[in-house]
């Protein structure tokens, strides 16, 4: 039997490293999948993040405010995870293989456990969103029992990945849009505030803005797409054509995103007060029945995150069945969500972005304008200190403009933030600063010293 023809019978992703990924998920296929991971819980409970970019948790810029740098934060990650999506589309290998290439085999050794540890950390958040939801939801009932049940529901999901993606396009999406225009229209039904305004004390500037606090606000609704490009080729591997990858990818994600935060910036406005951070959702008409539809489709974040978490330890170790590892993952961030909360979600939404934007950003220079197809993923591909160095320097750069919430590590870096009396300004990102010179750097090390090819 042919390739082609096993590729239409609808082939499942590789159960280890050392086979082939199958090249049969469609535009479509892809659109749906990121479609759906932009429309997210965390969009609605996560959504005063924005609002309140500063250690405080008070409200500190306007909705309209808000929603602008929603907009602008999540176009520019759009960008940033369409580009990691058609890294995947050209080479076939996963996320973190690719990494082998940039940093070498043994040194892609780091950014991979960090991966790791990163999207166990998503995995188990969304399990505690989903439970907190539900529990809402349904006005009480046994929390431990939603966060076992979406553990379980992940877990199934993470085993038949491709096949999952594919239900995501045939059922899912479907329900989700629907659910978004319902509330759409019942929220502006109820009528909104002046979104000059906001829920806490005013920031300075015009409609409200705090202009030292906008671009923290941006970083932080860029983190949450950022935090989908170090799992991004783990699925594109898979796409069609890397045209496919970077559209579906860089527009469904960006549209659905910017679509579920402001809903979630109108819902706060709407709050009350009385009930959880879900009550505008339940108070409408059908509330229940629409919000149901969101709180059981959360599991495909959570099984997006375990799938890659799987993908992410065979770098380490490729020959292990990625089904024993999701079912071992499944069971861990389920035992993890019973134990923790979203208490210190800013501050990981700040590590995350430091992490990875500026890893990107030397990604993106090393493959596009060094690489031009060199690109070796082989487990002996030679240790390259040089661009280690470029992403450590733009990760430095993004401590040094908003060091985050996130104890003794951003204690740290205010240290040498007086140390080097450096100040940060308000027209200064930290996303974009720490990409532009992860970038820069990147590409000056590869001009100065290329690879040796393996022998």
């Amino acid at each position: 039997m042919s390739s082609s023809t096993l590729d239409k019978a609808g082939r499942e992703a590789p159960l280890t490293l050392d086979e082939p990924a199958p090249k049969v998920l469609s535009f479509w296929d892809q659109s749906a999948f990121w479609a759906n991971l932009g429309v997210s819980l965390f969009a609605f409970s996560g959504a005063y993040t924005v609002l309140a970019p500063n250690t405080q948790g008070t409200a500190q810029i306007s909705i309209a405010a808000g929603i602008l740098a929603t907009i602008i934060g999540t176009v520019v990650g759009g960008l940033m995870l369409g580009a990691a999506a058609v890294l995947g589309a050209r080479t076939g290998k996963p996320a973190m293989m690719l990494l082998r290439g940039l940093f070498g085999a043994k040194l892609s050794y780091l950014p991979t456990v960090l991966n790791i540890a990163q999207l166990i950390g998503w995995g188990t958040f969304e399990l505690i969103v989903i439970g907190d939801a539900a529990e809402e939801l349904f006005h009480g009932g046994p929390h431990w029992l939603y966060v076992v049940a979406a553990g379980m529901l992940t877990t199934i999901l993470t085993v038949w990945p491709l096949g999952s993606v594919r239900l995501l396009r045939r059922f899912v999406t479907v329900g989700v849009a629907i659910a978004l225009i319902w509330f759409y229209v019942q929220f502006f039904r109820v009528g909104l505030p002046d979104l000059r305004n906001n829920p806490g004390p005013r920031g300075g500037g015009p409609f409200g803005v705090d202009w030292n606090l906008f671009w923290i606000a941006t970083d932080a609704a860029l983190a949450v797409s950022i935090s989908w490009v170090p799992v991004a080729a783990d699925y594109t591997r898979h796409a069609r054509s890397s045209r496919s990858a970077f559209g579906a990818a860089s527009g469904a994600y960006a549209v659905t995103q910017v679509v579920a935060y402001v809903l979630g910036l109108c819902a706060l406005a709407l709050a009350t007060g009385d009930g959880g951070p879900y009550a505008p959702f339940l108070q409408v008409s059908l509330g229940a029945l629409f919000f149901f539809v969101f709180v059981v489709r959360e599991a495909d974040q959570s099984f997006a995150n375990v799938y890659s978490t799987a993908v992410s330890i065979q770098n380490l170790a490729p020959r292990i069945d990625r089904r024993v590892l999701s079912i071992g993952l499944g069971t861990l961030i389920t035992l993890l969500a019973l134990r923790l909360n979203m208490a210190n979600y800013f501050g990981f939404l700040g590590l995350i972005g430091s992490v990875f934007v500026p890893l990107l950003g030397v990604l993106m220079a090393d493959f596009f304008l060094r690489a031009k197809g060199d690109w070796n993923t082989e487990r002996d591909a030679p240790s390259r200190w040089g661009m280690v160095f470029a992403w450590l320097l733009g990760l430095s750069v993004y401590q040094l403009v908003n060091p985050g919430d996130a104890g003794v590590w951003t204690n740290f870096w205010v240290r040498v933030q007086d140390a080097l009396h450096f100040t940060g300004q308000a027209w200064m990102s930290a996303s974009l600063l720490s990409f532009l010179a992860a970038v820069l750097v990147a590409w000056l090390v590869g001009r100065i010293a290329v690879p040796r090819k393996p022998t």
